[in-house]
């Protein structure tokens, strides 16, 4: 995953000391550097490499953009300039972190050197009035656990704010007839969120197919991976048609420039291949590029999303809301016919037959239980949210595709937040606790966070260094 850069613009206000401000601004580029943070400083803006000054800010702006910093980070190494911070923050358009080191002891005499929250206060204050979104990490010390635990889950919002501000999905296909719920208003995603779709016909998917096959190389060496990481029981043209699928899907994943695809799994591709894309689907998921089923654009921008805030490299996974755990009150089972990367399961993995077609294709296996993250990115009449949840996985009975039982604090609660909307029977799972990264960086993207348990207030502690 390309790594996160932040700016790193230490600031002071003159009437507080600039030596002990300078002490700070070094001390904090030290610990960035020990925790292994790629930023870039201002120390060639002017020689304490500290804001205090407008026509040093605007050298900052200039630099800043130039290097294509994902946030922007202002230690207030003592009391600090508020309104450059401000107008930084704003003409810089990234997510902003605001923090300050821990004010010591006053002197003997009475004097304190850096006023550090008080300074703070201020800047949050101004922030607010230049309409500028920030986090705000709270006053500690640069040794504290909550500094680095807060340092990383806001480079993991940067780069759910980067990912979201740059999507462009391969639409392979219009959404299959019967599927009004996964119906999307395209000009609305690019005039909201800049959102962009790529659509193409099947005819083109099967013409790039034809060109893998006849090239050979890429569907030789997919075919390998499959037979060394799954079961397979397709025979030997339905399994070159998975891989030359994949290898396709990625040749036009790349070609016109997207991150993710969604795409028309049934059923004229049937027609066309004699095959599921199911496994296709998964192959792709587990290298970082989410496939999503049933033309479910807000699918694929959720996986995107998910992942993103991971910053990990853990893999998510598309599933369906099917039906509740028969013994356990607060259980659902999530499950699809196959798409699920290879690393979410818990079991070698078999393409075969789905549940609800005659046609190879499909992956059958269960998912990996523990703790995981629960979300769906959806809107109605114009207004976007993103659903929000924790969930554990749990036992239950077989099942075919990919599944996995999970349990839930309150079905009921759930249940209705997903039949009253705008959600639908659609979400995307995840093997990490990214709720409180998603929660931060909706902020910043212009989508309502809908947490489907009453935990905000948990959250928020989470986020405030609790």
């Amino acid at each position: 995953m390309k790594q996160i850069k932040l700016g790193f613009a230490p600031t002071r206000r003159s009437i507080f000391s600039a030596p002990d401000a300078i002490k700070y601004r070094g001390l904090t580029a030290d610990r960035l550097r020990e925790l292994g943070i790629d930023f870039v400083d201002i120390d060639d803006i002017n020689e304490e490499g500290l804001l205090y000054d407008e026509n040093d800010r605007l050298k900052i702006v200039e630099k800043f953009r130039k290097e294509k910093i994902d946030g922007l980070f202002l230690p207030h190494c003592n009391f600090g300039t508020e309104y450059l911070c401000a107008r930084l923050a704003q003409d810089l358009n990234v997510p902003v972190l605001l923090w300050g080191p821990l004010d010591e002891r006053p002197e003997p005499d009475g004097v304190r050197l850096r006023d550090t929250q008080c300074g703070l206060f201020a800047t949050g204050k101004v922030l607010r009035r230049y309409g500028v979104p920030f986090t705000y990490l709270t006053n500690c010390r640069l040794n504290d656990p909550v500094f680095e635990r807060g340092l990383r889950d806001f480079m993991a919002v940067c780069s759910v704010v980067r990912t979201f501000r740059h999507i462009r999905i391969l639409q392979i296909g219009p959404r299959p007839y019967d599927f009004f719920t996964t119906m999307c208003n395209e000009g609305e995603l690019l005039e909201k969120f800049h959102v962009e779709l790529s659509p193409i016909p099947l005819p083109e998917l099967t013409k790039e197919m034809k060109k893998a096959i006849e090239e050979n190389t890429e569907v030789a060496e997919t075919i390998s991976y499959i037979k060394e990481n799954m079961t397979v029981k397709l025979n030997d043209q339905e399994l070159q048609n998975v891989a030359a699928l994949k290898v396709a899907m990625k040749h036009l994943i790349v070609k016109y420039g997207c991150q993710a695809g969604a795409i028309q799994c049934w059923n004229a591709l049937q027609d066309e291949l004699g095959i599921m894309p199911c496994a296709a689907n998964s192959l792709l998921n587990e290298e970082g590029i989410p496939v999503v089923c049933e033309t479910d654009i807000h699918g694929a921008i959720t996986a995107l999303m998910v992942e993103a805030a991971a910053l990990d490299g853990t893999r998510s996974f598309f599933a369906d809301w099917t039906i509740r755990h028969p013994d356990i009150p607060n259980g659902e089972l999530l499950q699809h016919c196959g798409p699920w990367p290879i690393s979410v399961a818990k079991e070698k993995p078999t393409i075969t037959y789905p549940l609800a077609f005659d046609f190879p294709g499909a992956i059958t296996a269960e998912a990996k239980h523990g703790d995981i993250t629960l979300a769906r990115f959806d809107g109605d009449n114009g207004e976007y949210s993103l659903l929000l949840g924790n969930a554990k996985g749990v036992e239950g009975p077989t099942c075919m595709g990919t599944y996995l039982w999970i349990e839930v604090e309150n079905i009921k609660r759930l249940e209705a937040k997903v039949v009253e909307g705008p959600y639908i029977h659609h979400c995307v799972g995840i093997h990490k606790d990214v709720v409180p990264v998603l929660y931060e960086a909706c902020k910043y993207i212009g989508v309502k966070p809908d947490l489907y348990d009453p935990i905000e207030e948990k959250v928020k502690a989470y986020l405030r260094g609790e």
